[in-house]
Parts: structure tokens; sequence; C-alpha cells
């Protein structure tokens, strides 16, 4: 026998509507302005809060909790993997569009944290570096060296989390938790990063890197074509190694040995030439700089000094000291002014002129007219930022050059300029705007509501019986059209 459970009959909708409507005729004002006030309260808190961990950590909570926890939940995947071997050219050009348009860029010869970094912070107490530059590393970070398979590897686990985390002793802690388990690449980069003291130490612990790095690699390299989640280990793999590589290059430089940093690079690029997002032809253009190999340099910029790629304080001022140097040892205003400029002085006012264009705070740097800080982890395109990152390291090529910075201020004096936006700008999240709004508006409708709460009645239940009347409507079509016992027919199992 089958069994029926007796369900009290739904109401028809038809009848539901009158009694809703029937419920708001009965709320009072003080209903009305007790709503908008508890709204206008929280949203309030909302905004305080998120305004608070703006400020110290450079982020939105609301948008960071989204994208780290809700996203996976709700099944959220990277468009941008590639999805097979056959089209990994076509991402190739597309990472490169999209990189491009990045304002925001890593800055190339970005120093160690441990061994140079924190340098400063031993002689000053001060930070070198503000929230918003290491909050961008840590995404960079999380990017190059984690994938979604890491959670296979207890090691790659650990050091997932380690990226994640904002304490450096934190860092370093579950670095060398990681190496207890097994040689991890990721464990002696962070460690070579942020705690070796000395250039000597993080070259060390780089080489150790990169021989636990390229096992990984060997390894996905041939697996990579037997799915995603292979595909995706050997990008990240890739990441890995081209870091270390590129790393132990500028330890090379660092330490006096700019003809081996030279090869390294050479190679580097050589191996892996579409991944053009480390700029390592930036490091390699100021290593040859430092060994006056100027037609290598030229050979160089030829190749990416290209209206496709994108441009650099380092490619436009690069080019233009090139160029000066030609006429810069013999150059004079008074005999130009007299005799007008030759061809070659024309070519090197106007490679400064293009240069300036490109970003017009370097000169002052160079000039030494505004003093030199660290440079930041990251640099803005065109900003006072990338003008210091330029400045720091290549400020010895303009002087070793004669009469080059003479020539720079000649020329630079007579350029116009426009304005350029300064790192770091912050843009205001979406949702503390969202948050300031939404608090202004309930905290005026409370205002309005306990100031005017017969006319603010008025407008609320003309407003929510607009707001119902498509709704009903509706439900009349539906009655209509529907049999009238089928509502208690469905309420029958």
């Amino acid at each position: 026998t089958i069994t029926t459970i007796p369900v009290f009959p739904l109401l028809s909708l038809k009848q539901r509507v009158p009694q809703v409507s029937m419920f708001l005729n009965t709320l009072t004002p003080k209903f009305y302005v007790a709503l908008t006030g508890t709204s206008s309260l929280i949203s309030g808190l909302i905004l305080i809060f998120e305004w608070w961990y703006f400020r110290k950590y450079g982020t939105s909570f609301i948008e960071q909790v989204s994208v780290s926890h809700l996203r996976p939940l709700l099944g959220g995947v990277d468009n941008s993997s590639p999805t097979n071997s056959s089209t990994s050219n076509g991402d190739a050009d597309s990472n490169r569009q999209s990189v491009s348009e990045c304002k925001v860029w890593r800055n190339p010869l970005n120093l160690f944290r441990g061994a140079e970094y924190n340098r400063y912070t031993w002689v000053t107490g001060r930070e070198p570096l503000t929230y918003y530059d290491m909050n961008l590393s840590a995404q960079d970070h999380q990017t190059f060296f984690t994938c979604d398979s890491d959670h296979l590897r207890p090691a790659d686990a650990i050091m997932q989390k380690a990226w994640r985390e904002r304490n450096p002793q934190a860092r370093v802690s579950a670095a060398h938790e990681a190496l207890e388990l097994e040689d991890c690449a990721t464990a002696y980069i962070l460690l070579a990063e942020e705690e070796a003291t000395t250039i000597m130490e993080a070259e060390k612990l780089f080489k150790q890197a990169l021989k636990a790095g390229e096992g990984c690699y060997r390894r996905s390299q041939q697996l990579q074509h037997h799915g995603a989640q292979y595909e995706a280990q050997h990008r990240r793999d890739t990441n890995v190694v081209v870091y270390i590589k590129r790393r132990l290059a500028m330890c090379s430089r660092k330490l006096g040995r700019t003809r081996e940093a030279v090869k390294m690079m050479r190679d580097l690029m050589k191996e892996f030439p579409l991944l053009s997002m480390f700029n390592i032809h930036e490091n390699l253009l100021e290593s040859l700089l430092e060994l006056q190999n100027y037609a290598d340099v030229q050979a160089v910029l030829a190749k990416y000094d290209d209206i496709s790629l994108p441009k650099s304080a380092t490619i436009c001022y690069t080019a233009a000291l090139l160029k000066a140097r030609a006429v810069s040892d013999k150059f004079s205003p008074e005999a130009a002014s007299r005799r007008g400029l030759s061809t070659a002085e024309m070519n090197a006012v106007e490679a400064i002129h293009r240069a300036v264009e490109f970003n017009p705070h370097v000169p002052k740097y160079l000039l030494e007219m505004k003093s030199l800080i660290l440079p930041p982890e990251h640099i803005l395109k065109r900003g006072d930022s990338e003008a210091i990152a330029y400045a720091f390291f290549h400020l010895q090529h303009w002087k070793r050059v004669e009469g080059a910075l003479n020539l720079l201020h000649c020329t630079w004096e007579g350029t116009v300029f426009h304005e350029v936006s300064v790192y770091p700008k912050k843009e205001l999240p979406f949702f503390i705007l969202f948050t300031a709004g939404l608090c202004s508006f309930t905290a005026m409708l409370a205002l309005l509501t306990h100031q005017f709460p017969e006319l603010m009645g008025v407008f609320a239940k003309a407003f929510l019986s607009t707001l119902f009347a498509p709704l009903n409507f509706i439900m009349e079509k539906v009655e209509s059209i529907l049999p009238s016992s089928l509502w208690h027919q469905l309420t029958r199992i």
C-alpha cells in the first residue's frame, strides 16, 4: 500500500499577495527608521573594516576572500591556461599582448630581500618595501611557483601556504619544514631570497634550488601531454627553473663575474625565448653596459626596441645613451647654437627626447637633482618608481660616457614634460566604493524617514507596491492558465 502524508493545502498565490500588502500597510514609520538605521550602521562598519584592511594590506578583504575561497568553491578556473600543446604559440601571443597592457611590472633588477633590502632595515629600523609592493610580490610568487596539484606533494602543499603567509619568519619556517620532507626547489628559493644575509649565501641556495628544480622540470616535461594537470605542473616547473637561473645570473653580476652572468642570461633567453614576461633582456643590457660592450648592447636593442613590444625606461634611455656616446665627448651647446646640430647630434637629441617623453622622471635622478632610494620590487611604467629603478643601476653607465650627462641636461631643459602618475598609485577597490555608497544612501534614508515619517511611509509603500506589481501580474496569469486543483495535487506525495 502507498501511504500518503496529509498536508495542509497551500494557499493560492493570489491570496498571498493581499496578505503581503496588508502586512506592509501595518508597518509603522518607526519600523522604516529602524530598518534604514540598522542597514546604515552595518554598511558603515563594513566600510570602516574594508578601509582599515586596504590601508594595511593594500587590497580589499571582500575581494580577496571571494577570489581565494569562493571562486574555487564555485568551480572557477583559469581560462588563460592552454588546453593542449598545439595552442602554445597562440597562448604565448595572447600572454604577450596581456603583459604589454600591464601598468605595474615586476622590477627585472629587484634586489634580494635578505641580502640587500634587510641591510636598510638593520641600519635604520625602517621597512624598505611597502605593503602594497610586498602584496604584489606575494601574488607573483603564487602565480609562478604554485599550481592546482600542489596538494599531491606534501612539500609543495606547505610552500603553497608559505607564499601566502605575510609574516617573514613564518615563511622561512615553512620553507625549512618543506625541506625536511624533500628537496623542494621553491623552498630553497624562499630561503635564498629572504633568509640569506649575503649574495654568496643566496647563490649557494639557488644552486641547490636549481638541482632540485631541474629534476622536477625533466619529469614534468615527459608527462606534460598527459593532461591539463601535468601541463600545469610543467608550466610551474618551467617558471621555477627560469627564475632560479635568472637570479643565479644576477648573483654572478653582483659578485663581479659579469662575463659569466652575460653567458648565463644569453643561454637562458635562447632556451626559453617566449618567456618575455621576466624581461631578462634588461638584465642583459645592464651587464653588457658594465662590460662596455656597446656593440652587443646595440644588437640587443635592435631586437627588443621594436614598436610591437612594450617599451621601458631601460630600453629608451639605453638607446639614447648609445646615440649620445657618439657625440657627447665633443658636444658644446655654444658651438651647436652657432653652427647648428650635425646629423649625429640630431639623432642623439631625438633619442633623448624620445626617452624623456616615455618617462620624464628619469633625468632628475640621472642628473642627481633628486636623491636616489632603494628601488621597489614593482615599478609603474612611465612613473617615478621606474625612474628610480633605472637610475639606481644605470647612473654609473651614464657617468662612464664622457659628456653624456651634459648632453642629457642640455636636451632635457628644452623638453616639454607631461603629467605621469607617481608610484604607487592605489586605486580604491570596488567594494570600498560600494559600501561607502550603500552607507551614505541608507543613512540618508534613515534621516529622511526620521524627519518625514508619513511622507517616507507613503513612498515606501508605493515603491513596494510597484515592486510587487509585476509579480502579482505573473501570478494571475499563471493561475488563469493552470487548473485550480493543480496546487492541491502538488501538495500530495
